[in-house]
């Protein structure tokens, strides 16, 4: 049966095609060439046209355009070109299932070859479809041209031939979409686009001038660079990506990904009407797998992900790049060529509306909590906004949250002092492989956008952090309160003893109350109807040695192992933010006991003591801001705790009382310890000594060891590479580090006051102690 008629259904002529019409076709095939041939007779009654036949693949191959140029040249300035193209889906079947082995083996089902292209029209002709773009005037076609290079010469009718393949070729995508979808958005022909940038070019020659070099050679360089770092994608791999993804995270995870429905469609309209950043936390590799799942999932156009030259190797590189992986150097501060071409790229996948997404942390946060932003890459990004002065930016944070992660206990050896291995296939398979075992569910968080009405100056240090620091605190405010977290957050507080179950459940719910009544995301686990949820993951973290059960007793207890610390910790700082300041409070009201008729005063200067010893671990908002937070979470203690503060230290002990939970001693106990490990090494060197971070970490590591074979530090989560580094970076600070007059007394009295502030942690442990051992006497009596 001849199917032709129902797919010819369309007229391609356009209306008022009098002044000449130029069809131009995008074909792969002869048998597509026929086939669009056919569709123009089919209405043509006798009009005249010209047809010309092309590739418009685009990717790393250029456009021969030579016999364009011909037809350009000769056309008037009226004629009509109209690009067409045959657009082949695929089955319902491989839509839901995506790729199979069998398209490695026979081909793409998008783009079939002259055969199965026949006996595709043959037997399913509904996914057969002749699309027609939008048509343009060769004059409007010339009048973008100009524009493109900014009123500078016209150029060459071969560059006008380029240009007008490229047009053709990327409405054929806009009219292609409304049969795939927004996810398979693509950018088309990048390299082409910046070889013909005026701005581009005008800056290379003026780069070149300054190396000493012609514009021909820095043309040469920069496309290797534009080869290693420009993306290339294809449907076919964004499906074999987005499939990937699916398999590599079922191997351990739930198969639905937690997150809001609605805040992802609001966060995809916000993407594809302004030039946008989505910004992720990161915790492990697996984080580069999971936000694009939920943007694949949702319709979104396809994000540009940047990743380290180290993860561009074979198999994984070559998909990753098919799939709008951006791979960059980790250092190319030395190649101002480089940063150019890189500049340029970035801001023309933002002037098309391809939002930009990585981790702005730079690196996995080998200790779970957030870490300092790294603004090398939104600094490049935002830079090439202010270049071309792009309006209402949108910086989208996303955050990533999992119940238990197979990297920490590699994260914890390595705070050790031991190194982290080179990314390889080999090494990649192992950690593939690694993954296939239980470890619960994965959330994804939108938070609040930042949004930049116009871009700042790049050089705007301050402009800059400002925008960093309000993503992180957006990534954080949206982060959820998870089962794991909550259990290793009561445990750590309670070692190093055991809690019974009940005693558990009771510092759980106390928790979560304070948590729920500040409005904080909490996992579903949590809800009574998920009580065998809440069982399996508590089985999972006993199976992963994070925790531990007794059950020979009269009584069931769990606990964390002391080896098990670092591990337990990861968990326990990934929702730390929520309960920073509230443990300010408690250690600033202990000193406040101490200070009589001041206490009011010594109670808000102790706030800002401690608020500037942990600068380096935690985000603060601004100091008003701050107060108003801290003055709030008095409030929700007791109104009148102005008037408890006035009355010294009767007043203060009342407070006291009525703070249920206390969290510092399980909050801030292991960056005080490691504080103190570091200030206690500091305080021992030579005095003359000018002291060099690298080295002087690495001495504190086995200093660390010592101190905690010694029992003077309560754990080895208390030793870490970045505990140290922060440690370091605070006393450099306060200006203990240099060599420096009365520097050793200096030093000794810091490490001193440190130890004050174990000791006042000490003091909130044994009141939590006391009011557990008063509850269990309490129920010992109704017994």
């Amino acid at each position: 049966m001849n199917q032709q008629p129902q797919l010819f259904a369309s007229d391609p002529w356009p209306e008022l095609a009098d002044k000449g019409v130029v069809f131009l076709l995008d074909t792969r095939s002869r048998f597509e060439r026929q086939q669009l041939e056919a569709w123009i007779a089919a209405h043509q009654d006798g009009r005249e046209c010209t047809v010309l036949a092309l590739s418009l693949a685009g990717g790393e191959k250029e456009i021969k355009v030579a016999a364009l140029k011909g037809l350009v040249d000769k056309h008037n300035a009226a004629a009509l070109v109209v690009p067409l193209r045959i657009a082949w889906t695929p089955p319902s079947d491989a839509l839901e299932s995506g790729p199979q082995v069998r398209d490695f083996l026979f081909g793409d089902l998008r783009r079939p070859g002259s055969w199965k292209a026949r006996r595709i029209l043959k037997n399913d002709p509904q996914r057969v479809h002749c699309i027609a773009a939008q048509p343009a005037t060769v004059a409007e076609l010339q009048q973008r041209f100009a524009t493109l290079r900014y009123s500078e010469a016209t150029g060459t009718s071969l560059q006008l031939a380029g240009f007008v393949a490229r047009q053709a070729g990327i409405a054929l995508d806009i009219a292609e979409r409304s049969l795939r979808g927004g996810r398979y958005k693509v950018p088309r022909y990048v390299r082409d686009s910046l070889l013909a940038s005026p701005a581009y070019l005008k800056e290379l020659e003026s780069l070149a001038i300054e190396e000493g070099k012609s514009l021909e050679q820095m043309l040469k360089e920069c496309r290797v660079y534009m080869k290693e770092m420009i993306s290339i994608p294809r449907t076919f791999w964004i499906d074999v990506f987005a499939r990937f993804n699916d398999f590599v995270l079922g191997l351990g995870y739930q198969d639905q990904i937690v997150y809001d429905k609605e805040a992802a469609a609001r966060a995809r309209q916000m993407v594809r009407d302004n030039p946008s950043m989505l910004l992720w936390t990161h915790k492990t590799y697996l984080d580069g797998l999971v936000v694009p799942k939920v943007l694949f999932e949702n319709d979104y156009p396809l994000p540009h992900m940047f990743g380290g030259a180290n993860l561009s190797f074979a198999g994984l590189g070559f998909l990753l790049r098919r799939s709008g992986a951006i791979f960059i150097r980790r250092s190319f501060q030395d190649n101002p060529g480089y940063k150019l071409t890189l500049r340029h790229y970035i801001g023309y996948l933002m002037e098309k509306r391809f939002p930009m997404n990585w981790s702005f942390e730079g690196t996995r946060s080998r200790i779970g909590k957030l870490m300092p932003v790294r603004y090398g890459l939104l600094k490049y990004v935002l830079e090439a906004c202010y270049e071309n002065d792009a309006r209402n930016i949108h910086i989208i944070p996303i955050s990533v949250s999992y119940d238990l992660i197979r990297d920490v206990q590699e994260y914890a050896t390595e705070q050790t002092g031991r190194g982290k291995g080179a990314e390889s296939l080999r090494w990649f398979i192992g950690y593939i492989r690694s993954l296939a075992k239980p470890m619960g569910k994965i959330y994804l968080d939108f938070g609040e956008p930042v949004i930049l009405e116009r871009c700042p100056d790049p050089d705007d240090k301050l402009a800059l952090s400002k925008i960093g620091f309000e993503v992180a605190v957006q990534a954080n405010n949206v982060t959820p309160i998870t089962y794991p977290s909550m259990i290793t957050m009561s445990l750590l507080g309670a070692a190093p003893q055991a809690l019974t179950n009940g005693e558990l459940v009771e510092e759980v719910q106390a928790l979560l109350d304070w948590s729920r009544q500040r409005g904080i995301r909490v996992s579903s686990d949590f809800e009574p109807q998920n009580a065998q949820a809440m069982r399996g993951l508590l089985e999972l973290m006993i199976n992963e040695n994070v925790i531990t059960r007794y059950d020979e007793g009269p009584e069931v207890v769990y606990a964390i192992a002391l080896e098990q610390h670092p591990v337990a910790s990861f968990y326990r700082n990934t929702v730390i933010h929520f309960f920073v300041n509230k443990a300010l409070i408690e250690m600033s009201l202990l000193r406040a006991a101490e200070a009589g008729d001041a206490a009011a005063e010594v109670f808000w200067q102790e706030v800002e003591n401690l608020r500037d010893l942990f600068k380096f671990e935690f985000f603060y908002a601004p100091t008003d801001e701050f107060r108003r937070q801290i003055a709030e979470e008095m409030e929700r203690v007791t109104p009148q705790w102005a008037a408890y503060l006035e009355r010294g230290a009767s007043g203060v002990s009342g407070l006291l009382e009525k703070l249920h939970p206390l969290v510092s001693h399980a909050t801030l106990l292991t960056y005080v310890e490691a504080y103190t490990v570091v200030a206690d090494f500091i305080a021992r060197t030579d005095p003359e000594v000018q002291l060099e971070e690298k080295a002087s970490i690495e001495a504190a590591l086995k200093f660390g060891r010592q101190a905690y074979l010694q029992r003077r530090i309560s754990s080895e989560a208390s030793i870490g590479r970045i505990l140290f580094q922060n440690a370091f970076k605070y006393l450099d600070n306060r200006g203990l580090i240099n060599p420096g007059r009365d520097i050793r007394a200096k030093r000794i009295a810091e490490a001193q006051a440190l130890r004050v502030i174990l000791r006042r942690l000490e003091l909130v442990r044994g009141l939590v102690m006391d009011r557990r051992g008063s509850d269990w006497y309490r129920q010992e009596e109704k017994i």
